[in-house]
């Protein structure tokens, strides 16, 4: 049975995506900064019949949560097979480029940028015990440069200096650690779930957290044949969903 680690996953598409993977015969740990809220969500799934589900704490802007959720992992399981890194924060709004703050901006990298990086080192070593590792790192259509500089494109307005910024940051993180683990059987991809209604944009989303979690499965449940080092947006309408830069 394959392992799956989804940070941010009490709730919205990343509580969705474990309840998918549950369903695909994966065991879950479904990360939340407070486990207490964790448990809940996860007695609440069992029941209703969800099985290999299991809470954890981890916070990825504390060293020490996510050490404990490593040693965690490592003793139940021995390995890690799939880590989605799926917690981010959209800070204050308005995020204005001549008036947020630096320590504004900073808190939001610090989980959608640098707690990233926190985690994947954290659980490499986990990753590369695992016969085909994956990593996908949640991203969003906002953080794709090209399409900010196309004024025909409908989010061309929709500008936000820390959370589009993180993700961007996100984004170029992502092809540097995809490129440094090509020679394993690494799949790291940066995935966009799309415009999705849920309480992070108080439901203003067009998508449903289902499409958004199964857009995510696709495209990290993937065979060794798959690409890896790729930019998938669930907004993209060609059947490749592959999203420029």
């Amino acid at each position: 049975m394959q392992t799956v680690l989804i940070t941010g996953a009490n709730r919205s598409i990343g509580l969705e995506t474990s309840k998918q993977l549950s369903q695909k015969g994966l065991f879950v740990y479904l990360g939340s900064r407070s486990l207490a809220k964790g448990e809940e969500v996860v007695k609440e799934l069992a029941e209703k019949g969800f099985q290999n589900i299991k809470a954890i704490e981890i916070d990825v802007t504390n060293p020490d949560s996510i050490s404990k959720a490593k040693n965690i992992i490592e003793n139940e399981q021995g390995k890690l097979d799939i880590l989605i890194n799926n917690a981010g924060i959209l800070g204050v709004n308005p995020q204005t480029a001549v008036e947020t703050s630096v320590k504004d901006i900073q808190e939001v990298f610090d989980t959608n940028f640098f707690g990233v990086i926190s985690v994947t080192q954290a659980f490499l070593d986990l990753l590369k015990k695992s016969d085909s590792p994956r990593i996908s790192n949640i991203t969003s259509g906002l953080g794709s440069l090209t399409l900010h500089s196309d004024p025909n494109w409908k989010y061309y307005h929709v500008k936000a200096a820390a959370y589009g910024s993180s993700k961007s940051a996100l984004n170029a993180y992502t092809i540097v650690l995809a490129y440094e683990l090509r020679e394993l059987p690494f799949k790291v991809n940066v995935i966009d779930p799309g415009y999705t209604a849920t309480d992070f944009n108080h439901h203003s989303g067009p998508g449903s957290v289902e499409s958004a979690a199964s857009f995510i499965i696709k495209h990290t449940v993937t065979d060794e044949n798959a690409p890896t080092g790729q930019f998938y947006s669930n907004d993209i309408e060609d059947e490749t969903g592959i999203s420029p830069w």
